[in-house]
């Protein structure tokens, strides 16, 4: 099965083809020749994804999925938010981003935050969502250069190292895209498996 990944983020990219294995062929939107950046106007991770997801299947008419991720933090009231990616501004800095994040955080005593991802997908025209969440804390300083964007002040549950000091394996197994994915992943195997059923009937 191939597939229209749409986002322009390689390291988004990168990760998801590393999840999915070599079970379906997914193409970015630099793949497509599309360089351009989908809107995200909407309110809610889940409008957001949806949208981007409706640009590139109206442009194409090919099956394909997006993703939006939020950091929500506890005692900002669910910020970043939907504003994760320019929290600091247009630019979208990661640096940036995480000074501001640890600014605001300063002197605070309840850093509890998570990661939420929410995937949605076209195919065949029908819509559908898939949700992933990781729980964790936000560090007081930035450790590890692996990973990308807030991974060097996220330090997931249950852990001693935040994300941007796992290795890939550990980070894809519990992190919020990674169970989102895999859910996306579950539904095409069993739709999949339909259709062949269906074939042969």
């Amino acid at each position: 099965m191939k597939l229209i990944f749409a986002t322009g983020n390689p390291h988004k990219m990168k990760e998801v083809q590393a999840m999915l294995g070599d079970v379906f062929a997914i193409q970015s939107l630099k793949d497509m020749g599309y360089h351009q950046d989908i809107p995200e106007p909407h309110p809610t991770l889940e409008e957001n994804a949806l949208e981007k997801a409706r640009v590139i299947y109206q442009e194409y008419g090919v099956d394909c999925f997006s993703e939006d991720t939020g950091l929500e933090i506890d005692t900002l009231d669910g910020e970043p938010g939907v504003r994760t990616a320019r929290y600091a501004g247009e630019e979208k800095s990661a640096i940036a981003n995480m000074d501001k994040v640890l600014l605001n955080l300063k002197d605070k005593r309840n850093r509890a935050a998570q990661f939420r991802t929410v995937v949605a997908l076209i195919i065949e025209g029908k819509e559908y969502t898939f949700e992933g969440i990781a729980r964790g804390q936000i560090c007081t300083e930035k450790s590890g250069t692996e990973g990308f964007g807030y991974d060097p002040i996220f330090q997931p549950q249950g852990y001693s190292i935040t994300f941007a000091e796992m290795d890939k394996a550990t980070k894809n197994e519990i992190s919020h895209r990674g169970k989102a994915i895999r859910k996306l992943v579950a539904f095409l195997q069993n739709y999949q498996s339909k259709k062949i059923e269906d074939t042969t009937k």
